[in-house]
């Protein structure tokens, strides 16, 4: 068991630095399916969380209760839907998007809103609470206000946006559901994971999740370097303030 471990970790390491080309186009195909998908529904996301933060409406309670729900909501269920949705006698069938990388981004998309809804809800609601009768009383209204609260909290928001990429890049049902799974085609990290585990061929499947949690590692890293270098600037505009008022 010691041997099957050792080999597999020393194999992995030699696929990921030889640079094998197999390895690497499934990383391409896959930072390409979650970077779509985690824009476009941070773009949607984000917004539907800005407007839900600073406005108030009759059955708002529900809608927050709804969007809560599916942050819970399985990938597996996305992507059935997707496929029914995007089958040939499903009311999108037209498209031809099913087994392709549309239907991936889709899927994905589709995980990802609620996220960046939800966690951007709180903070731009959070901000609202603390300046939004100050922005109110200068005739700022709900779409401004939106605006400014949400670059007022764009260090926030810009985790909440390396959060949603994580969650598009580490799931693996819907896209397997939709994509096909077809090598060469649609075959991303986290499915072939699943593939080449159940096939026995482990080197491959474990150098594919090291790729993943680097990737994902190193976004994290970037983040967390660039809010020690916000939180610095911010101190030092503080000290020079105190400077000038002494």
């Amino acid at each position: 068991m010691m041997n099957t471990f050792s080999n597999s970790v020393t194999t992995a390491i030699q696929l990921i630095t030889s640079l094998d080309p197999g390895l690497w186009s499934i990383a391409g195909r896959s930072l390409a399916v979650s970077a779509s998908a985690c824009f476009i529904g941070c773009v949607m996301g984000l917004f539907l969380g800005a407007i839900l933060g600073v406005t108030r409406f009759s059955g708002r309670g529900g809608v927050l209760t709804l969007l809560n729900t599916f942050l819970a909501l399985p990938s597996v269920v996305v992507g059935l839907v997707v496929y029914l949705v995007l089958s040939r006698t499903g009311p999108l069938g037209f498209l031809g998007w099913l087994f392709s990388f549309k239907a991936m981004v889709l899927a994905q998309v589709l995980l990802v809103v609620p996220v960046a809804a939800a966690l951007s809800r709180q903070v731009v609601e959070d901000a609202e609470l603390m300046h939004g009768e100050q922005w109110r009383s200068l005739g700022a209204g709900p779409f401004l206000r939106c605006g400014l609260l949400a670059w007022h909290e764009r260090f926030a928001l810009l985790t909440i946006v390396v959060a949603c990429f994580g969650r598009a890049i580490s799931e693996v049902g819907a896209v397997m559901i939709v994509g096909g799974n077809m090598e060469g085609f649609t075959r991303v990290m986290t499915t072939a994971i699943a593939l080449e585990t159940s096939k026995g061929d482990l080197p491959l499947a474990l150098a594919l999740g090291l790729v993943l949690l680097a990737i994902v590692g190193c976004l994290n890293a970037l983040l967390a370097v660039f809010n020690a270098w916000q939180a610095r600037h911010q101190q030092v505009g503080q000290n020079s303030l105190r400077g000038w008022v002494a």
